[in-house]
């Protein structure tokens, strides 16, 4: 059963999403398991404006939350066959859920 606050946080997560081909209804798509980087393929900036709106909208205390702990820097190689392999920690749609649900920031 999905509840109030999964919908809503799923609806400002489709806001941000951008269009889908063939008109898709985007909502059909995420779940509370949906990757922000792998399935919603949020880039840095959209991600910031998403996690700004998320903490005003849903009154969460932020915490020690930084957006750099789950959209590392990666340094930039003209190198073609140097590739920089980047451990990203998952930031998905139940971690919004859950501390929307706890009016502050789980995951430090």
């Amino acid at each position: 059963m999905v509840d109030d606050i999964e919908k809503d946080v799923i609806a400002l997560v489709t806001r941000y999403s951008g269009v889908y081909i063939f008109r898709k209804k985007k909502h059909d798509t995420y779940t509370a398991h949906s990757s922000l980087h792998f399935d919603v393929k949020l880039d840095v900036d959209d991600a910031e404006e998403l996690t700004d709106e998320f903490f005003r909208t849903f009154g969460v205390e932020r915490g020690k939350f930084r957006l750099e702990t789950y959209y590392p820097e990666v340094k930039f190689s003209w190198n073609p066959f140097s590739k920089q392999i980047v451990d990203v920690p998952a930031f998905t749609i139940e971690m919004l859920i859950e501390s929307a649900k706890a009016g502050r920031w789980l995951y430090d």
